[in-house]
């Protein structure tokens, strides 16, 4: 009768020879997660200011509500704070977008640069893992080619 093949033996064996050097995966683990960091702080900020925004110009609409529903002695005054009311929210709208805009800007401009960091960091990483596993490789196939002459 033949003999059957171990194969757990000869996988183990076959692994063995082209190791796997996980500091290449953890390396990648620590800038992703160190990116996600950062790009948390940036959309954190920006939920803050904007927050800041939102909470001024609302105080600002509620004082001048108050001149609006105020008792007047004249109709005409009435018209008035209407008026006076709509030019102070055309006002605090142009005033308040602008300022969301340039929230909107610095994240942008955070953004792009986390971006071009992070290229940067995992072209690095990748470029060093993958001079490492040639390097292992060819010390593998080295050896593997001595030993089987």
């Amino acid at each position: 009768m033949a003999a059957n093949e171990d194969y757990t033996k000869i996988m183990k064996d076959m692994m063995g020879a082209f190791p796997v050097d996980m500091t290449a995966f953890q390396e990648g683990f620590k800038t992703h997660a160190s990116f996600g960091d950062k790009m948390s702080k940036v959309a954190l900020a920006a939920a803050e200011k904007s927050s800041e925004i939102s909470a001024k110009w609302t105080k600002e609409t509620l004082a001048k509500v108050t001149d609006v529903t105020s008792a007047k002695d004249e109709p005409v005054d009435y018209t008035k704070a209407i008026t006076d009311f709509a030019s102070a929210q055309a006002e605090l709208a142009a005033e308040n977008i602008a300022a969301f805009a340039e929230v909107a800007k610095s994240v942008q401009m955070e953004t792009v640069e986390l971006m071009l960091a992070a290229g940067k960091d995992m072209g690095e990483d990748v470029t060093a893992a993958a001079k490492k596993a040639t390097d292992e490789v060819s010390k593998a196939a080295k050896k593997a080619t001595a030993s089987a002459k």
